[in-house]
């Protein structure tokens, strides 16, 4: 499982991972830009950044989910100026003790985002992890489509 986990980790780490292929399977479903997964039954032209952690405490009184939801209205601003069209998702979970804050962009907008680090990311983490009681921060990058 650990050998599945970093292969796909290592196949993911870079934008030119989500490249388009020199001859992508041709479907009557997808746009020009779309980039084929599954010989064609999926695609994606959109990005995510995901960073998250762990967190201390119930989701209703958490200090540490308090302290993450300042640096995000922190940053905030900063991230929704990555491209146009992004988007922000945070998800919480109670049970698990997650926190995810997912920023979607264009397969386009992704590659200069990624040249410039994936910025605000640096920052957000480094604050993130100064926060008493959060744990296990850790950043990935996946596809995101609304179907």
């Amino acid at each position: 499982m650990k050998i599945i986990t970093v292969f796909i980790a290592v196949i993911f780490s870079r934008a030119s991972a989500f490249a388009p292929l020199a001859h992508p399977h041709q479907s009557t479903s997808l746009n020009a830009e779309d980039v084929p997964l599954a010989n064609g039954a999926m695609s994606f032209n959109r990005v995510c950044r995901e960073w998250r952690c762990k967190y201390e405490g119930d989701k209703g009184s958490s200090e540490s989910l308090e302290a993450i939801s300042k640096v995000v209205d922190e940053l905030l601003p900063e991230i929704k100026k990555i491209s146009k069209d992004v988007k922000v998702n945070r998800l919480v979970c109670g049970a698990c003790k997650d926190f995810k804050l997912m920023t979607t962009v264009p397969l386009d907008d992704f590659g200069p985002w990624e040249e410039n680090d994936h910025a605000p990311e640096k920052d957000f983490l480094e604050k993130i992890k100064a926060i008493p009681g959060v744990t296990q921060v850790e950043t990935q990058t996946i596809t995101n489509m609304e179907i």
